[in-house]
């Protein structure tokens, strides 16, 4: 008895499903390689954006004035407890009743090689105006202990050396103050400038002050309101940004031409007072003492943040793609599979196995071609080649151009049904499932009359008539 006729269709649907787990192993490899190259094209744009300025933090402005307090401690000299007295520095933060603020950011893409990076400009001005409250000495500080002409009007940006432009200029009841660099916020990090003021017209009223600078920086733009109204007003014509944070925008307006958004944040949601009190620290706002790594952390609960983001991620639809590899190989297998129990077209392991290397190789191409030329260029390249390659292959296979036309519909339709999921993402699962149903029905009707454990050296006896299998031409 030969080989063929020792196989019963059991035994051909064990051997596919083996085959098909086997190529779990590349199909898992091809998930490795995309997340490989996705880090990679993110040391790249790191890389791209070097120089130009981080993901950018904004804080402030906030009017420093330091004050003395006369503190006690007791020691213990030659045996006795002697009590000291000292008078040490404080520093007295007040935040502005009101903060109108205004950021245009002005996007653009550079390239190195086959990766490319979303940088931008920006320009922010803004009015603050602040005012010593009359309940300063509920938090133990009185008028008359506040050094008033040693005040400082601090401002942050996390990588101040995305400072770019005409200088930034900063004026306090109309006369303009000459800037430091360094003592930013604690926000970010002692990163960004400063200007010493006299603050003793505070005894006479309020202050206004208004500022404007330019910077650059890549990713995000993110504000810490502070104010006890704070209003932020952000556009850009980068058509798909990502609104992130503790605070949203009321109504953003997103448009191909790009976005608009307000935000309007009070002291009350930010649970904090005006006014602060801590130890003067001199050293921590110094230049270069920022921790940097905080220019890349996530957006905290009491930030707004803006994100310009690519809205074709090719590596993140490649790698949804690849989950969708076994989908592929078990329509494409279960066809193979009915040409072979039910029309009696023998189809060995290693055609199986060719076949399914082929459906692998397709998400390999996806990548490599997506990385050069964009990823709906690259998904009609590479499919349209597997289409073609395995169309060719079945026909010889399958001994038969019209099964091949049947394999060829098949792929093309999966292949189309693919790119729709991938850009339907709130139906993906929806539609996976209806195609798996229709697929097990198509399966199970093919099948219905097909004895599992009968042995194909016996299909040449006579079926009545209710046990005759389906045929596939």
């Amino acid at each position: 008895m030969s080989e063929r006729k020792e196989r019963s269709p059991g035994f051909k649907l064990a051997m596919a499903l083996v085959v098909a787990a086997i190529l779990t192993i590349p199909l898992f490899t091809v998930y490795l390689l995309v997340y490989d190259r996705q880090n990679q094209s993110e040391v790249a744009r790191n890389s791209i954006a070097e120089g130009w300025g981080g993901p950018q933090t904004m804080a402030g402005p906030v009017l420093v004035i330091p004050y003395q307090e006369q503190t006690t401690e007791t020691v213990t000299e030659g045996g006795k407890q002697v009590t000291k007295t000292s008078m040490v520095w404080r520093e007295l933060s007040l935040a502005p009743e009101m903060a109108d603020i205004s950021s245009t950011l002005t996007p653009e893409r550079r390239q190195r090689s086959i990766y490319e990076a979303v940088v931008y400009g920006a320009r922010t001005s803004g009015k603050a105006r602040f005012a010593l409250p009359a309940d300063l000495q509920r938090f133990g500080v009185s008028v008359g202990q506040l050094a008033l002409d040693r005040a400082e009007l601090r401002f942050g940006l996390s990588d101040a050396r995305g400072l770019s432009g005409p200088p930034p200029s900063v004026a306090m009841n109309g006369t303009a103050r000459v800037l430091q660099p360094g003592k930013g916020p604690a926000e970010t990090n002692g990163s960004g400038f400063f200007a010493w003021v006299d603050a003793a017209v505070l005894k006479n009223g309020p202050i206004a002050v208004d500022y404007s600078f330019e910077f650059r920086g890549n990713g995000w733009l993110t504000l810490v309101p502070q104010a006890g109204d704070t209003r932020w007003s952000v556009s850009s014509p980068w058509p798909s940004p990502s609104f992130q944070g503790g605070f949203l925008p009321a109504k953003p307006r997103v448009g191909a031409k790009g976005f608009s958004a307000v935000y309007r944040v009070g002291n009350l949601a930010l649970g904090r007072a005006l006014v602060t009190a801590r130890a003067s620290q001199p050293d921590e706002a110094q230049p270069g003492g920022r921790d940097t790594a905080a220019l890349a952390r996530a957006p905290g609960d009491y930030e707004a943040r803006v994100t310009l983001i690519n809205p074709v991620d090719l590596y993140s639809q490649v790698n949804r793609s690849v989950k969708y590899g076994f989908l592929f190989i078990g329509f494409t297998f279960a066809a193979f599979l009915m040409f072979d129990v039910v029309a009696g077209v023998r189809v060995s392991t290693v055609e199986y196995l060719l076949v399914g290397a082929g459906l692998v190789l397709f998400f390999v191409m996806l990548l490599a071609f997506a990385e050069v030329v964009g990823f709906l260029a690259a998904y009609l390249i590479a499919s349209s080649a597997i289409v073609g390659l395995l169309s060719a292959y079945s026909a010889a296979v399958l001994k038969s151009w019209r099964r091949a036309g049947y394999i060829f519909a098949l792929l093309a339709a999966l292949y189309a049904v693919l790119y729709i999921l991938l850009n339907l993402e709130a139906y993906s699962l929806l539609i996976g499932s209806v195609m798996l149903f229709v697929a097990l029905a198509a399966v199970m009707y093919l099948t219905r009359n097909i004895d599992w454990g009968r042995l194909s050296g016996r299909e040449d006896e006579a079926l009545p008539d209710d046990r005759a299998p389906a045929t596939i031409a």
